[in-house]
């Protein structure tokens, strides 16, 4: 693009309103799926289809920005495997939150509404969580995302154990209801399920990624149920193609960009923790006619390229 400082700092008003430059091709709203501008590394397309073959959880352990999560977005994409489901993992995450949710103060509230001679349904007040959605029975698999798994509290993945090998769980509060056949809402939409008895078993086992950013270690016995995939250093060739797939052969060719991945690749094998997203910010905003120079250049370099340990 071509470098336009936008802000002066001199807090007047310009003469004529000012437009902003178009956003890259990462910052458009609502967000396109990036799957298509996505290079796997090399021994990532193996370890993909052998999870896909042995129905395993495939376990991306990576730094932040390499590209962990748009894998299986392009997965989904290539399969038809439809929209991806995600759950992000916090140090609150639970597995029954995963499965499904249950609003039983908003059934109670309910219940006196309606008072003594009132109905007592209880779908309006249930609904799938991402696990659970990916585990209903459908004709071909269903994608979801585990997003950050190593931010769980210590006992999640030994909690996932059991579903994971038995594709299937129960609904305590539909097991003990009235009806036996309930409609359940999905995640992520208002499609629903018909659930008999409270049981949920699957039909077809989901494709299921899970990301981590090597920030602790998981159980044996969780590990051996994963294909386990850790993404490679990356080679000032793979960045170029990156580059090229998300602005173009014309950015990737320029000696500004050559420059900015030498400089990416030798701090990498430094030990410095960067990503390929400011990588691609960098090249973004330093290729291309009018582009600082000198000290002006080297200033967004600084602010755009900072190791993402310091503060």
């Amino acid at each position: 693009m071509t470098w336009q400082p936008f802000y002066s700092g001199t807090g007047g008003a310009p003469r004529e309103r000012v437009e902003l430059a178009p956003p890259p091709p990462w910052r458009v709203f609502p967000r396109p799926s990036l799957h298509e501008r996505f290079v796997p590394p090399p021994g990532l397309v193996e370890a993909v289809n052998a999870a896909l073959l042995l129905r395993r959880p495939l376990l991306l352990t990576g730094p932040a920005g390499s590209g962990k999560s748009t894998v299986i977005e392009q997965v989904a994409a290539e399969l038809e495997l439809g929209p991806v489901l995600r759950w992000h993992i916090t140090s609150r995450s639970g597995l029954s939150e995963a499965l499904y949710r249950y609003d039983a103060l908003g059934r109670i509230h309910a219940q006196r509404l309606e008072g003594a001679g009132g109905g007592d349904d209880i779908a309006p007040f249930l609904r799938m969580g991402p696990l659970g959605t990916a585990l209903l029975p459908s004709p071909r698999p269903r994608a979801l995302l585990v997003d950050e798994i190593d931010k769980s509290d210590l006992d999640l993945p030994s909690d996932l154990l059991d579903v994971l090998e038995r594709g299937e769980f129960e609904i305590p509060e539909l097991a003990r209801y009235g009806r036996d056949v309930v409609a359940v809402r999905e995640w992520g939409g208002d499609a629903r399920h018909e659930v008999t008895r409270g049981r949920v078993q699957c039909t077809e086992f989901p494709f299921i990624v899970m990301t981590s950013n090597g920030e602790r270690d998981f159980p044996a016995a969780f590990l051996r149920r994963c294909i386990r995939f850790t993404m490679p250093m990356p080679t000032p060739e793979t960045l170029l193609r990156v580059v090229a797939a998300h602005l173009g052969a014309d950015a990737a060719g320029s000696e500004a960009a050559g420059e900015l991945v030498g400089a990416f690749v030798e701090r990498l094998a430094g030990g410095e923790s960067l990503a390929v997203d400011q990588l691609l910010n960098a090249v973004h905003l330093l290729t291309g006619d009018g582009a600082p120079e000198g000290e002006r250049r080297q200033a967004v370099v600084d602010l755009l390229l900072r190791e993402l340990s310091r503060v």
